[in-house]
């Protein structure tokens, strides 16, 4: 899961930098918000005819859609998490206001590039992967 978490971290400083410093300053890490989010497919923190729409889509795209979605949703929340600490981000991303709409999520979905100096989600992915089974590989402590 790290590796996906340090993918995740590549386009969100990509796409909304002034919130990814954001965070990095009150160091609130992806897992914090992220591991719930996508290990229940957003059942718990989008109203749930929302979460089925998004359900809809990642059938479709794959599992690139579900972090294209985290970062929708922080774009679309941007300048409210701008001005919130650790604490308030935190809960506020737990559960996200009732009154979200479909059109709101998806325009500010539709609106996230997913493609890092000119490498895609799967490129960005596979070479992190790659670059994990590396170290692992050399480490002495997990050849024994």
């Amino acid at each position: 899961m790290l590796t996906y978490f340090a993918a995740f971290e590549v386009f969100f400083e990509e796409n909304l930098p002034r919130l990814f410093a954001h965070f990095k300053k009150h160091n609130l890490t992806p897992d914090i918000y992220l591991i719930d989010w996508i290990f229940t497919l957003y059942s718990k923190s989008l109203p749930l005819d929302l979460a089925c729409r998004v359900w809809d889509v990642f059938c479709r795209d794959g599992e690139e859609f579900l972090f294209r979605t985290a970062l929708g949703i922080l774009r679309l929340f941007e300048d409210i998490l701008t001005r919130m600490d650790f604490i308030h981000i935190a809960q506020f991303l737990t559960k996200l206001p009732e009154d979200l709409t479909a059109d709101d999520l998806f325009a500010s979905i539709a609106a996230i590039q997913m493609q890092s100096r000119n490498k895609k989600w799967s490129q960005i992915l596979s070479a992190l992967q790659k670059d994990t089974r590396d170290t692992e590989s050399r480490s002495p402590a997990l050849k024994r």
